[in-house]
Order: structure tokens, then C-alpha cells, then sequence
């Protein structure tokens, strides 16, 4: 289980036994659907879609999406490039089953999310970690992508805006990395791109396969319905890639859950083909939250963290509270240390240990103004209490 799922979970625990826990761990929306999406799946279902469908997507769901890449992101596809799955999850799993052999290497910027490392173990691939600097806004540099490729390397994995950082690249940083994957030819990029319309202070995104057309035929695109349109619950990722990947990808799917849900299928159509302006007016929402905890954050001793550009997360260091002692008079050794003192007080938050890069603990401010207020608070408190 990821350290966002743990702490979630041990969240979930703690209220049933009737303790008083904010967490901030879990990375989805607060929001609720779009009322248009709900809608157009409830209407899919009177009219009798509860099939199944394709393997990896209904010919309508491929067209809008081939018509978001089109419309966002001025990319070109056919259906055939086009694979949809069970969430985000599901479709990056696919690529990496169907793709990776025994002590293949993935390359993976940290800090990232953690299923990155867990798929590539599952896959019998190595993940090789990337550990990416503070001060470079936790993005991967040139010159540490190519001292970090060797023969064996298969994938690069992107993600930006990124889980857990914030970190955005700009179209001048992506074509920087595309330069040494030019040189590269073994080397295929995915670019998880599923925070895309999460952007603060009015940065426009840019996408590898935009960017970089010329290595258009090593790049799997990853997007999904969950975090632009709050349809985490609904389990509805897509790709665009090669088509002799997406038909690797299809062939697995096919022989292991098969189609994704019918009437998610129905209910991204709408998303992604209806109105956009509800996206926008939450991207306001959660940068209005950004700013006030990390005005919050900066303030509590021995605390530190750099303002995300993108996603809704802080990815807080807390090196300042090592070797200090609680009240109980537990040495702080670690993040997992600092997160279990945070849960005693009543935050649960995941570590940085599992995303790759210590010592941190990531925060999601997809939550109410009062919660992180509230947690916030509480986190300061603690900080005073150590000794």
C-alpha cells in the first residue's frame, strides 16, 4: 500500500475509534463530479450502455479524447492510438507489463508518486531513482538524465505538474531532456501528464510529445478523468502512443480486466467534450488554499518548503525537526518518525520515504479551508512541544 493509502487508512481507523484526525493525505479532488457528468451517465444508463464495450475503450470515448489531444495540446492521433483503462493506474501498468523484461531500468525523478517503483517491481524491471534538488524546483536536470541512462534504461518517467512536489516543467526544460533522449533511442519516455490543468500563477503547460515531436514514436501520453473533473471514484485513465504499444497495452487488458467501466466510459465523453469551465474555477480554489499554507507552513520552526507550481500538494521538509524529542521522549530519527508524531497529534500525512526522497512529508490541499487551517495549527503546535 502507497504512503498516501496508509495514512489514509490509519486516518479512517483512528475517527472509528473516535478519534479527532484531519488528514491530508489521500491525492483526490474534494469536490464532487460535475453535475453535467453525472448526468450523462445516468442518461447512458437508461438508454441500455451497461455492455461491455471494447477492450480499451468505445469508439466514441477514443474520439473525444483524440479531440482533447487535438483541441489542449495540438497533438495528432487516430483511434488506434488511443487506449483507455480502469484509471491512470491501470494503463500505466499495462505499458509496463507489456513492455519491460527482467532488469529492464525505469528511470524515476525523485520525489514522484510511488507507483512508478511498485509497477516497475511488479513488471520484474529495476526503478532507478533520480534524486532531483530543491533548488531546482525538483526537476530533473539534463546532465542527470544522461549520467543516469545506461544500456539496460527502457523508460523515463515525466510527471508535471508532479505528485509529490508541485514541480512544472516549461517547454524550454522539456526540450533540454528531449536533447539527451535524441541521443537515446532505447530510451522511451511516459509522461504522465494527469495533473495538467492544475497550474498556479498563470503557467501554461507544455507536454513531451508536443514539445518534442520528433520522438513522438517513444512517448506514451498519460492522462485521465480523476483529478481535471473529480471522477477519482469513477476509475477512467487514457494513453495516446505508438500503435504497436497501444496494442500491446490492448492485448493485456483484453486477457485481464477487459473494458473499463461502461458507464465511466459515458461519463469522460462529457467530460472531456463538455464545458471547461468548472476545471478552471476549482484551479482557483485550490491556488487560493496553496497560498495560504505555504504562508502557514514557512511559519512553523524547523520547517521548510518550496511553492508548487502545479497538483495540490506540499512536499514539506523536515529536516529541522531530526534528533529532536517529543514529549514522550521518542527521538525523531526520520520522516516516519515526524509523521507518526504528526498523527499522535492529529494529522495524518504520508512520508517522503515512499516517494522516493527524504526527508519530507507531502501535504494535499485538496481539502477545506478550515481543515488545513485546523491541521496547520496543530503541526505548530507540535513543533513547539519538541525539545
Amino acid at each position: 500500500m502507497s504512503a498516501s493509502a496508509t495514512a489514509a487508512q490509519r486516518a479512517r481507523e483512528l475517527r472509528a475509534a473516535g478519534i479527532d484526525i484531519i488528514e491530508l493525505a489521500q491525492g483526490e479532488p474534494d469536490f464532487n463530479t460535475p453535475d453535467h457528468v453525472i448526468e450523462a451517465a445516468y442518461r447512458a444508463m437508461r438508454a441500455g450502455q451497461t455492455h461491455y464495450t471494447p477492450a480499451d475503450g468505445t469508439p466514441e470515448l477514443k474520439a473525444a479524447i483524440v479531440a482533447k489531444f487535438r483541441r489542449e495540446n495540438g497533438l495528432e492521433y487516430k483511434l488506434e492510438n488511443i487506449s483507455a483503462g480502469a484509471g491512470g493506474k491501470q494503463v500505466l501498468y499495462n505499458a509496463l507489463m507489456a513492455t519491460l523484461d527482467p532488469g529492464d531500468e525505469v528511470l524515476i525523478p525523485a520525489p514522484s508518486w510511488v507507483a512508478y517503483a511498485d509497477i516497475t517491481h511488479f513488471s520484474e524491471g529495476t526503478p532507478v531513482w533520480l534524486a532531483t534538488k530543491p533548488e531546482n524546483g525538483f526537476k530533473l536536470r539534463a546532465a542527470e538524465l544522461e549520467a543516469a541512462i545506461t544500456p539496460r534504461t527502457k523508460w523515463l518517467m515525466l510527471n508535471s505538474p508532479s505528485n509529490p512536489s508541485g514541480a512544472v516543467y516549461s517547454a524550454a526544460e522539456l526540450r533540454e531532456l528531449a536533447a539527451v533522449l535524441e541521443r537515446q533511442p532505447h530510451v522511451w519516455t511516459i509522461s504522465d501528464d494527469m495533473y495538467e490543468h492544475i497550474l498556479y500563477d498563470g503557467r501554461s503547460f507544455a507536454t513531451l510529445a508536443a514539445v518534442a515531436p520528433q520522438l513522438g514514436n517513444r512517448i506514451l501520453t498519460l492522462n485521465g478523468a480523476s483529478k481535471t473533473y473529480a471522477m477519482t471514484g469513477w476509475r477512467l485513465g487514457y494513453a495516446a502512443g505508438p500503435v504497436e504499444l497501444i496494442r500491446a497495452m490492448w492485448r493485456l487488458q483484453a486477457q485481464s480486466s477487459l473494458n473499463p467501466s461502461s458507464i465511466s466510459q459515458a461519463a469522460a465523453i462529457a467530460a472531456l467534450n463538455g464545458p471547461q469551465d468548472i476545471v478552471r474555477e476549482r484551479c482557483a480554489i485550490f491556488e487560493t488554499r496553496r497560498n495560504a499554507i505555504v504562508k502557514w507552513i514557512k511559519a512553523v520552526p524547523g520547517l521548510a518548503c518550496e511553492s508548487p507550481h502545479g497538483a495540490f500538494y506540499l512536499y514539506v521538509s523536515c529536516a529541522g525537526w531530526l534528533g529532536k524529542k517529543t514529549p514522550q521522549g521518542k527521538v525523531l530519527a526520520n520522516d516516519a518518525d515526524v509523521v507518526a508524531y504528526l498523527l499522535d497529534s492529529g494529522v495524518a500525512l504520508p512520508n517522503g520515504a515512499g516517494y522516493g526522497l527524504s526527508p519530507y512529508f507531502r501535504i494535499s490541499f485538496a481539502s477545506s479551508m478550515e481543515n488545513l487551517e485546523e491541521a496547520c495549527k496543530r503541526i505548530d503546535a507540535a513543533a513547539r512541544k519538541l525539545g
